[in-house]
């Protein structure tokens, strides 16, 4: 690796280890599946579904069509080999991973679990739930039988109860049993985890450093604040163990071209000459997720604008971000609209250094994404730049708003 690269070549080292650019499998099974998992290392969840939950949307930008139920086997059972913790944020990571987390678990009940917290001045419902569990076995939050089980709120208000087993889940006295529908199902450590990981203890320091390891592999190329957002960790500490990386001769450290910061990654990486794909990505994508690594990697300036009211978005409710070979070229608002059958294009913008015909580029990729939704027929409102131009490839006219 020369010791100064140019901003194209670090794109596609990100791309091509996020798993972009190689040739999608004929069919898609558990394997395929199992193996960009591991690649991505974390898949974040979000329960937002006008148009697909999160954690679909990863796989289905790098394999293409698949059987979402595999990815459920996957991680939502009580036997799969993931479960859920706070990783980066609310994220499926590798079940065997349990013990790497206990530092986080330890810091976590540390702020939350101090004098004056919620934790703190509620310990008859922390008592209750765990009595529940140990007397139940593994239980959803609604499953608990009290009369003051029920929300305080519309929104985000949470019973005290989902409120103690919140708070325990990142603690790590209860885990992740999968989810029922998408409520998440709690359980005691020992009802999901082998003797083995609960015993297992992993220095604070050692754990962290396996992190860092891994976000660079990851990500492929990143400052030191990118590599430690991947896990959330902090970036004074995420520089140390890069440097201790580099010394060791697993990472190496160059200038990128237009970055201020160094770029770090793995020892030996290669220069992919070209990534080919069209994908459309998931606001809660690694490759896009820390905001300012986005705009700098790919010029692309991005905010999701589901808390923003409707009269001030921008761009639209759920848009996703159009990912061309190297470049991000545009945005895309999209709804699954199940009862009449059909996808909705709420919105579909480009972005100003967008090559021109990117509208052809995203025709398989629109008309895949209908199918895979079982949705039939695509429908473009004519709302943003891209918008007449999409639907004219679509070969339907645009819809006025």
């Amino acid at each position: 690796m020369a010791e100064s690269i140019s901003a194209a070549a670090a794109r596609r080292i990100a791309l091509a280890a996020q798993g972009f650019g190689s040739p999608r499998p004929a069919a898609v099974g558990t394997r395929q599946l199992t193996l960009l998992l591991q690649r991505l290392g974390v898949l974040q969840i979000d329960s937002v579904n006008v148009f697909e939950r999160s954690h679909y949307l990863p796989a289905f930008a790098r394999l293409g069509s698949y059987d979402k139920a595999l990815l459920d086997r996957l991680t939502m059972t009580a036997k799969s080999p993931y479960l859920e913790y706070w990783a980066h944020v609310a994220t499926f990571v590798p079940r065997v991973d349990w013990p790497l987390w206990r530092w986080r678990m330890a810091d976590m009940r540390a702020k939350y679990g101090k004098p004056g917290t919620w934790v703190a001045e509620h310990p008859s419902t922390i008592s209750f739930v765990l009595d529940e569990l140990r007397t139940n076995g593994p239980m959803a939050a609604s499953d608990i039988q009290h009369e003051d089980n029920r929300r305080t709120g519309p929104w985000w208000g949470l019973s005290e109860f989902k409120e103690a087993l919140e708070h325990l889940f990142v603690f790590g006295e209860v885990v992740t049993m999968g989810r029922k529908g998408f409520e998440r199902v709690y359980g005691l450590p020992e009802h999901a985890l082998s003797p083995e990981l609960l015993d297992a203890r992993v220095d604070a320091v050692d754990a962290k450093r396996e992190l860092v390891r891994r976000a660079v592999r990851a990500h492929g190329i990143g400052t030191a604040k990118d590599l430690a957002d991947y896990y959330r960790l902090a970036i004074a500490t995420t520089t140390t163990l890069l440097g201790e990386l580099v010394d060791a001769g697993e990472v190496e450290r160059v200038k990128v071209e237009g970055w201020k910061a160094p770029g770090f990654l793995p020892l030996g990486t290669r220069i992919p000459r070209r990534i080919e794909t069209a994908a459309l990505l998931s606001p809660f994508d690694p490759v896009v997720w820390e905001r300012d690594r986005a705009e700098r990697m790919f010029g692309f300036r991005y905010r999701i604008e589901i808390y923003t009211p409707a009269p001030k978005r921008i761009f639209g409710y759920y848009t996703l971000p159009v990912l061309v070979d190297d470049a991000i070229v545009g945005r895309i608002d999209l709804k699954s609209d199940r009862q009449a059958g059909v996808l909705r294009v709420q919105s579909a913008w480009r972005e100003a250094h967008a090559p021109r015909g990117i509208e052809e580029r995203l025709v398989p990729v629109l008309r895949e994404t209908a199918a895979w939704q079982g949705l039939g027929d695509i429908l473009v409102l004519d709302r943003g730049d891209l918008a007449r131009d999409l639907a004219t490839a679509l070969g339907t006219a645009p819809l006025s708003t």
